[in-house]
């Protein structure tokens, strides 16, 4: 299995995910064409391309969906909810397949498995994608950690996971409060914190690959996300008395990241 944040943040959001020759991705908040340039980027083709997952409506996560899934023929997995509050960013898609949080659904030999999380919108989802052994999460815009979450995360082998803002740069920026309780709130976004310390329970033998994702460019950076991380990492090692082997990398907004083998 392979997997590449092409790009996250508030201007847009999109994670490339391939496994026995199908790939997918999860979201495409940038226009149709970016995603292309960025998928050539790393040599690959937006034809190879076999479907798109939605997590929620919001246009950083949905603005390409339309013009990609028109262009090439591509159904969308989203759920009925999503699909409604979208509106028309994607009434004119032709093939939708629906999707439920907690229902498995098979979609040519991956096995995708939704799950709720708790943002402010119609009914967002993160998921675990498996096949032949291996399964990667995909967990962003979500304000808190529950126990649903840790279960489906927490045999994954790779993960995709919010590290939004730093609580402090939050609270002294520039954000007029209403903005700043929304982001602080059960569904707004993940501090670096709440991420590190939501990352420590999800250890396991098998998980080798992290991607901080969905770093505000206002209200943290993406050294202080990787620091804070790392730094609960080493206390937990240290704690155990092993070493610790994840690997963690960061998704920026204005480039592709890593394409992780896993």
């Amino acid at each position: 299995m392979r997997f590449c944040v092409l790009g996250s943040g508030s201007k847009g959001n999109a994670t490339y995910v391939e496994s026995g020759g199908v790939a997918i991705l999860i979201d495409a908040g940038f226009s149709g064409v970016e995603i292309e340039r960025r998928l050539a980027g790393l040599g690959l083709a937006a034809e190879s391309l076999a479907a798109i997952l939605v997590t929620h409506e919001h246009g950083d996560h949905l603005r390409g969906v339309q013009a990609l899934a028109r262009r090439y023929k591509l159904p969308v997995l989203v759920s009925r909810a999503t699909r409604a509050a979208a509106g028309p960013l994607l009434a004119r898609i032709d093939d939708w397949r629906e999707i439920a949080a907690g229902q498995d659904c098979e979609f040519r030999g991956l096995r995708i498995h939704p799950f709720s999380v708790s943002h402010d919108a119609a009914d967002t989802v993160g998921f675990v994608i498996a096949h032949g052994g291996r399964s990667l999460g995909y967990c962003t815009d979500t304000g808190s950690v529950s126990r649903v979450m840790q279960h489906r995360l927490s045999g994954c082998h790779g993960l995709v996971l919010e590290c939004n803002h730093d609580l402090e740069m939050l609270k002294n920026g520039g954000y007029p409060p209403p903005l700043q309780q929304r982001i602080r709130s059960k569904q707004g976004h993940l501090t670096n914190s709440d991420a590190a310390l939501f990352l420590i329970e999800l250890i396991h033998d098998g998980l080798a690959h992290v991607v901080l994702a969905h770093i505000s460019e206002t209200n943290n950076t993406y050294e202080l996300a990787l620091a804070t991380v790392q730094e609960h990492l080493r206390q937990h090692a240290s704690a155990c008395g092993e070493p610790c082997r994840i690997v963690v990398s960061l998704a920026h907004q204005d480039r592709v990241g890593e394409l992780v083998k896993i």
